[in-house]
């Protein structure tokens, strides 16, 4: 045990333990800020609020394959430091015109693109900055331990940002975003790392989001697993976060019933993250498909109208399927992936995994509509289960093993004729 968390010695570690934990508490804050300011502005709706959300979220997906290029040209701890100082000064002109009463909701919509567009270029660095700093079994340790902090950080973001609205008011609670922000910058500038990634400085950045889709698809195992999480989320996020609420509103006492589940959740991300820490799967692509499995056990029980405690239980226990898996993942493709493409393959896999979210939400209520709710919850969590054993049914998915990371030591040619072989194969 004590081995696992050796990596908490390491300084530069614990800067970016601390920076993207003060960071995700920043996200956290901002969306429950930014939705009562736009309700109580002049103008403000419903409708608009979905507007101001929709354009944080759609600048997020336009920009990240963008966000992985420039993180593959540039210094990775650069692009996080700029990004953050993106985000801050953006948040902090958004607090600045909702205080003196010079907001409306469509420069809140504007303010929210330019939040997304440095969400999306933070993001790919972000992922692959841990090899630089560990290598080796530290790695899933430092992966593991980064995910608990940063759901620490974005489980204490949600609840303070409760209290800072019933108190100071959303415009005031939107300053507090912008601080943290500014200070997960300065946070990062006491990372240092003990190895530096190849960067790609030569080709335009076209180019080198075309190369990144080559990389990407360069191994199987990367998009098909990517292809897996993007089926499943689809019906994850139509069948528990809008169905969910649904059947709690109808057999499970309402609100207070779904508070519940979601706290249940969050639990079971801490938990998982801990977990993570000493699973340790000799194929970890293999243990992560596998996982997907478990992550509709809330979904099945909301379908058979399950008491709420059982409900609260499965939601515990699928979380924790969800953030081994992740971290599983994540190191799988820092370990396998050389690291000059790193961050592309890694908005690849962000870009994937999560661009067609909106239609699964998006289509739940037309499928319940038709089906009925029960039926509908009973399809999806079906049809997730079924995406695991379908998936292993290819050996690249199967066979990959635990590898060290050792692309900083291998040649530009060694790794051109491995990725000519794979794409024989």
């Amino acid at each position: 045990m004590r081995r696992d968390f050796a990596v908490l010695q390491n300084r530069s570690v614990l800067s970016l333990f601390a920076a993207r934990s003060v960071s995700l508490l920043g996200n956290a804050i901002t969306p429950i800020a930014l939705a009562f300011t736009v309700l109580h502005l002049p103008g403000g709706s419903p409708s608009m609020l979905g507007v101001v959300l929709a354009a944080r979220l759609l600048s997020q997906v336009t920009f990240v394959l963008l966000g992985g290029a420039i993180a593959d040209r540039l210094p990775k701890l650069r692009v996080m430091i700029g990004a953050d100082l993106a985000a801050g000064l953006t948040q902090g002109l958004a607090a600045t015109l909702v205080i003196t009463g010079h907001a409306t909701p469509w420069i809140l919509a504007g303010l929210a693109v330019l939040a997304g567009a440095a969400t999306a270029i933070f993001e790919p660095a972000s992922r692959s900055t841990m090899p630089l700093l560990v290598s080796g079994d530290a790695l899933q340790s430092a992966n593991s331990l980064l995910k608990l902090s940063m759901r620490g950080g974005g489980i204490l973001g949600a609840a303070l940002a409760g209290v800072l609205v019933s108190t100071i008011g959303p415009g005031k609670t939107m300053v507090v975003p912008a601080a943290t922000f500014l200070l997960s910058s300065a946070l990062l500038l006491g990372v240092k790392v003990t190895r530096q990634a190849p960067t790609e400085s030569g080709p335009s950045l076209p180019r080198q989001i075309r190369d990144g889709w080559r990389e990407f698809t360069a191994k199987q195992w990367v998009w098909v697993m990517v292809s897996q999480l993007a089926y499943v989320n689809v019906l994850l996020a139509g069948s528990f976060y809008v169905l969910g609420p649904v059947m709690a509103d109808r057999s499970l006492g309402g609100a207070g019933a779904w508070s519940t589940v979601l706290i249940a959740q969050a639990v079971g991300f801490i938990v998982g993250s801990v977990v993570a820490v000493k699973f340790r799967p000799r194929r970890p692509v293999r243990a992560a498909a596998l996982l997907t499995m478990g992550f509709p056990l809330s979904v099945l029980l909301m379908a058979a109208e399950a008491p709420l405690v059982a409900i609260a239980a499965a939601t515990f226990l699928a979380a924790i399927c969800i953030d081994v898996y992740e971290v599983l993942l994540d190191t799988a493709l820092q370990k396998n992936v050389p690291p000059e493409a790193l961050s592309r393959v890694m908005s690849y896999e962000s870009l994937g995994s999560f661009a067609l979210v909106p239609l699964g939400m998006a289509g739940a209520g037309p499928v319940a509509d038709a089906v009925g709710v029960s039926n509908a919850l009973y399809g999806a969590a079906a049809l997730i289960v079924l995406a695991g054993p379908a998936v292993l049914l290819l050996r690249s998915v199967r066979t990959v093993t635990d590898v060290s990371d050792d692309f900083q030591e291998a040649t530009p040619a060694a790794h051109a004729a491995e990725v000519a072989e794979t794409s024989k194969t």
